[in-house]
């Protein structure tokens, strides 16, 4: 079960770095001064990557439950 609680916190930290990714990608869009289409296509492109980051998150923090849980 330790195998399955560490990649469970593997996974977390990944999920968690991906957002961290949005942020700064957001963030740069921000200053670029992009257009609103420009700037609509931008930003739907980081929903889609944080949305899968989250869910990559919330997969690793299951994973780590069961783990204590089975353990």
């Amino acid at each position: 079960m330790q195998a399955l609680i560490w990649a469970g916190a593997a996974l977390t930290m990944a999920g968690l770095a991906g957002i961290g990714y949005c942020v700064v990608r957001a963030m740069r869009a921000r200053h670029a001064g992009l257009d609103d289409t420009a700037m609509r296509a931008e930003l739907q492109r980081v929903v889609l990557i944080n949305m899968a980051a989250m869910g990559v998150s919330a997969l690793g923090l299951a994973m780590v439950v069961t783990g204590i849980l089975l353990g």
